[in-house]
């Protein structure tokens, strides 16, 4: 497969991300042009819960689903503030949930109050996609990946996530495997979705061949596997045309 089919497969697979701290409406305006405007349409845009509305009258009801986060992205909120934030997001049109596991209180062995916010916001969420960002670059090892894999997916979770890309250490091949192991043994369908540091067409590479060799060549899909990213999709635009497909963007996500 070429530079450029990589690519395009890597582009309908992207959550087209800006959760900068400084993020503004009209940032949100261009985010979406630029979801729609590329050689092929991304999966999904992912932004604040103020934008979501914003993003629903620029978006309409196209290919293109609204994502955004809640919990995030500490993990510390309590389940009232989450469970109303989510409600409110989907009630402003999102399509997809992207929340934080409590994974500080994971980790303390404390997996009662977090399997009870995935399982509630799951709940609001209904047929919506809920996806579950574990934080995996916190974890001291990756047996604790696979544990707070199995207690989000039992919980509910459609997708499991990484990495909020606020942390230092972000997504891993390692932590993805790992997870791709758990939704391997899982009965039903569930979706992974690296995020964090992924900035590049070697990234989004080494992230696919891993899943095809793990799930099968054609289990990426958007339904089962997204890209969390913002400076990865202009690495994915170039390499189409044929242009520099590695030069890293600037931005820790």
């Amino acid at each position: 497969m070429s530079d450029a089919d990589i690519a395009r497969r890597a582009l309908a697979l992207l959550d087209l991300t800006d959760l900068a701290d400084d993020a503004t409406t009209e940032g949100a305006r261009a985010l979406c042009g630029r979801a729609v405007s590329g050689p092929v349409p991304v999966a999904a845009v992912c932004l604040w819960p103020r934008f979501v509305a914003t993003a629903r009258a620029e978006l309409g009801d196209g290919p293109v689903r609204i994502a955004t986060v809640v919990n995030f992205p500490d993990g510390g909120t309590p389940i009232a503030p989450v469970l109303r934030e989510t409600e409110e997001a989907l009630e402003a049109g999102a399509d997809e949930i992207d929340l934080v596991l409590p994974w500080r209180a994971v980790l303390a062995g404390q997996t009662t109050a977090a399997t009870a916010m995935v399982r509630n916001v799951k709940m609001r969420c209904g047929d919506r996609l809920l996806k579950v960002i574990l934080e995996t670059g916190e974890y001291p090892d990756l047996d604790k990946v696979r544990a707070a894999s199995e207690l989000a997916i039992g919980a509910g979770a459609d997708f499991i996530k990484t990495s909020t890309g606020k942390t230092a250490r972000s997504a891993s091949i390692p932590a993805a495997r790992v997870m791709l192991g758990v939704i391997g043994m899982t009965a039903r369908p569930v979706g992974l979705k690296p995020s964090g540091g992924i900035r590049t067409l070697a990234d989004a590479k080494s992230y696919l061949d891993l899943a095809d060799a793990i799930m099968g060549s054609d289990w990426a899909t958007p339904a089962t596997f997204r890209f969390g990213a913002s400076g990865l999709h202009a690495a994915l635009v170039a390499a189409i045309g044929g242009s520099a497909p590695d030069a890293a963007p600037q931005g820790n996500y």
